[in-house]
């Protein structure tokens, strides 16, 4: 029996009684639903959706139940100078399935034209046996109470973290959750985040992505997950027991160890690619309305992403595809915020970037979508993609400049000090300027794409033989430094200097104002052997490795030192941009510059190409800001001290008020990156070593009596 069913909501609905189908198609003719057995091998059922209601095709089944698997055939115009490709013979994947059953099998039919042709001849062989299907679901689970972290912006600290690379190779994950959900929720991996002091895990793409078959042809995986098939179904490769629920757990036990869930998302393409790529979903549904196609030939796709297709983000119903998976994942996943991949591609309207677009406006009036954290990679691949500092306020933004120019100031680059200045205390000039706070700018050294910071001061060249194309892939321009021989060396001295610059970069990134974001691994020396593009490396290459040596050992517990200094002083984690403001009653600043012989910095100084020094004074005096109770925040005096060159620097310690005193805390020139014991009055001297940082604290202040 089969019922007219309703047009909301999209994709297919368990009521209790029987189950809702609905497909959106604006130029198809006529749309199918085949119904398969538990095993996706047999179809036992096809029937034409005969209802449409503003170009929602639907019907309703009462006998049909949660696990039951289906996907759909679409009939319409093989016409691809239109942009029309529809093709019945390919088994469609439903964009708003939850759950799906098995994967792509490349020895079937799944590209619409025929082999070794231009991408235009229409090939009617059936898929579907090789096809994903989609199956059913029941979204009962019970979350009990599940109260959100909730941390504030200005005190998230971020972990960028690959699902299955993190705890493959832990020997304290039990072996079977290796490289799951229920291993990322293992009492060992929270163990870790939490000893490290993160509050957020960024999780790279868990969307359902898609192996392409030039990859498995080479015997590579897509290891990163850029590929999205599906914007609603938590990828099963990471699942342990086969159940989406997995997830739900995964995030409620992060969530009970007060760590937030951050999810790369990849809405910008899909992983059918340009013309010549596969017919798994969208395409065969409605290419001309999923897609972006060219003004002069609609046989191509506009490309802004650099993977062969857009999606069409000025369409109404893509738009309400993106909100409606975003929403999915906060109210029924319990996600907390969401990092966008080539965010620049979702804000262009006709062709450019637009603060006001269509995405970026609905996000911001949606009540769901803009109560999480909400962080842009503000650039794409088009013309005047690079919009770093251009996202309306309530986005975050990975902060391109911030990695650019804290890598070029410590390879030792002169002339740095006016943009490092910048970088370090919140780069006001790309956030202030429309409201938005220095936690706007999510600062980060390294991130998956590139270099680890291990290989960062290990190589100068890009090595990535390994992925098939000729060293050919991956970014040339890196800014890094191998310190003096290019990879692993027994050579003592460069390896010291390693250590060192990877405190360096660690120290700056974790005291910067704004939000620290680190690349998994790093805080132990993960190497990936100088690929700087091991996005098809689902093996020891990306994967974490946990038989730590002394080293690295030592460097887990320097991260966690300074971590613990950004969270104990909130004169790291400011909610309001300095001013450099002389503060009531003395004769300090709220923040000021040095130079080594402890006067501030003179527009000369700024410019000085040969520059390689700089001394930060903040007063830990926070005026105008206040904690929850509306009290006024005060804090320790702390000066930073910043050396790349290479011979030692003599700072002259600046003036305190109340005669106080300096006290080293830090000091990255020492192998633990502890300070040597020592008191030091103001006017005293303090050498700060080659390619050194270090961090002195005053502790004069103290809450007025009636604070």
């Amino acid at each position: 029996m089969v019922w007219p069913g309703r047009s909301y909501p999209l994709g297919a609905t368990w009521d209790g009684s029987g189950v809702n189908f609905t497909l959106f198609s604006e130029n198809a003719k006529k749309v199918e639903l085949c119904l398969f057995d538990e095993s996706g091998e047999n179809e036992k059922e096809r029937i034409e959706l005969t209802e449409k209601t503003d170009h929602v095709f639907h019907l309703y089944l009462p006998e049909a139940r949660p696990g039951q698997l289906y996907g759909y055939r679409v009939h319409g115009p093989y016409d691809p100078e239109n942009g029309h490709r529809f093709n019945p013979s390919k088994l469609l994947l439903d964009p708003y399935a939850k759950d799906v059953h098995g994967k792509v099998d490349w020895d079937h039919p799944h590209f619409g034209y025929e082999p070794g042709e231009d991408g235009d001849t229409f090939n009617d062989g059936d898929n579907a046996a090789g096809a994903p299907k989609a199956r059913v679901v029941e979204s009962a689970f019970t979350w009990g109470e599940d109260p959100r972290p909730n941390v504030p912006w200005e005190d998230t600290i971020v972990y960028e973290v690959h699902v299955k690379g993190f705890t493959k190779l832990h020997p304290e994950v039990p072996e079977e959750l290796r490289g799951t959900y229920a291993g990322l929720a293992s009492p060992a991996a929270i163990e870790h985040f939490k000893k490290l002091g993160v509050t957020a895990v960024e999780l790279l793409p868990v969307h359902l992505f898609l192996d392409d078959k030039v990859l498995e042809d080479q015997g590579l995986k897509n290891y990163w997950g850029y590929n999205t098939l599906n914007f609603f179904i938590p990828d099963p490769r990471y699942s342990a027991t086969g159940h989406i629920n997995e997830f739900k757990t995964m995030v409620k036990k992060l969530h009970e160890a007060g760590i937030e869930v951050f999810l790369d998302v990849v809405y910008n393409h899909t992983a059918e690619g340009n013309h010549m790529g596969p017919t798994l979903s969208f395409r065969g549904i409605d290419n001309a309305s999923y897609y972006r196609l060219t003004d002069s030939d609609q046989r191509f796709y506009m490309d802004y992403t650099g993977t062969g297709n857009t999606l069409d983000t000025t369409h109404p119903r893509v738009l309400q595809l993106i909100l409606d998976s975003l929403r999915y994942w906060v109210e029924e996943m319990h996600v907390d915020g969401f990092r966008f991949d080539l965010a620049t591609t979702l804000g262009r309207e006709e062709h450019l970037f637009e603060r006001g677009s269509a995405f970026l406006d609905i996000v911001r009036q949606d009540p769901v979508v803009s109560r999480v954290k909400l962080i842009a990679e503000p650039w794409d691949v088009g013309d005047g993609g690079y919009q770093v500092g251009n996202f309306p306020a309530g986005w975050g933004e990975w902060n391109g400049k911030y990695r650019d120019e804290v890598r070029s100031y410590w390879k030792g680059d002169g002339g740095m000090v006016n943009e490092l200045a910048y970088r370090i205390s919140g780069s006001s000039d790309l956030y202030e300027h429309d409201g938005r706070r220095p936690y706007a700018s999510i600062n980060f050294v390294t991130a998956h794409d590139g270099f680890t910071l291990h290989d960062l001061v290990s190589y100068n060249e890009k090595h990535n033989e390994e992925n098939g194309e000729d060293n050919n892939d991956g970014e040339s321009h890196n800014q890094s430094w191998n310190c003096g021989v290019e990879g692993p060396t027994d050579d003592e001295d460069i390896n010291r200097l390693r250590r060192r610059q990877k405190r360096n970069f660690l120290a700056t990134l974790l005291l910067s104002q704004g939000i620290p974001m680190l690349l998994y691994g790093d805080e132990t020396g993960r190497t990936q052997n100088g690929n700087n593009n091991a996005y098809c490396q689902d093996n020891r290459t990306s994967w974490m490795t946990w038989d730590l040596n002394e080293n690295d050992r030592n460097l887990m517990d320097f991260v966690r030192r300074v971590i613990r200094i950004k969270k104990n002083h909130p004169v790291f984690r400011r909610r309001k941009f300095f001013q450099g403001r002389r503060l009531p009653g003395t004769e300090l600043r709220d923040i000021t510059w040095l130079t080594p012989d402890g006067f501030e910095m003179t527009d000369k100084e700024w410019n000085t190409g040969y520059a390689r020094s700089l001394g930060l004074q903040m007063a830990g005096l926070l005026e105008d800001e206040y904690d929850e109770h509306g009290r006024p925040i005060q804090d320790d005096d702390f000066l930073l001290l910043l050396n790349a060159h290479h011979e030692g620097i003599t700072f002259t310690l600046p003036k305190l008020p109340d005669d106080a005193n300096w006290v080293a805390s830090l000091d990255t020139g020492h192998a633990s990156g502890l300070a040597s014991n020592g008191i030091f009055r103001p006017s005293d001297e303090y050498t700060v070593g080659p390619r050194s940082m270090v961090v002195l604290t005053s502790y004069a202040r103290k809450p007025e009596p009636n604070d």
